[in-house]
């Protein structure tokens, strides 16, 4: 049990510290992530909106209590990673899919190891 909680702390902040690095990135509309998302057809003001909601969902992940927000945290980034890989994959950017696909992994790992205290209560 105590390697299940373990293994669900690191994943949930790798999840974390990617999350929060990349809004950090799209917030500050460093060149690379400018260029990025143009890239991808996206227009500017895109960053914004998916730096504020990472930056939230990192909160709703890391604080206790709030499993009903949690579970909207774990849905509105396995939408953006799956979202991510069709933009890369569409874009001609083919290899550059791998990496949502192992961040999705990574954020099933953390959803699926959730402790009780931090699961909906099953009705």
């Amino acid at each position: 049990m105590k390697a299940k909680l373990i293994t669900y702390w690191i994943a949930t902040g790798l999840i974390s510290l990617m999350m929060a690095l990349s809004a950090y990135i799209y917030l500050s509309h460093a060149p690379t992530a400018v260029e990025g998302f143009a890239h991808l057809g996206y227009p500017p003001y895109f960053a914004n909106l998916l730096g504020v909601a990472k930056l939230l969902g990192v909160c709703a992940l890391l604080f206790p209590g709030l499993p009903l927000l949690k579970e909207w945290a774990y849905a509105g980034f396995t939408f953006t990673f799956i979202a991510a890989v069709v933009s890369h994959l569409e874009s001609g950017d083919g290899p550059k899919a791998l990496a949502p696909v192992v961040a999705l992994a990574v954020l099933a790992l953390s959803y699926f190891l959730r402790p009780p205290g931090r699961r909906l209560a099953a009705k």
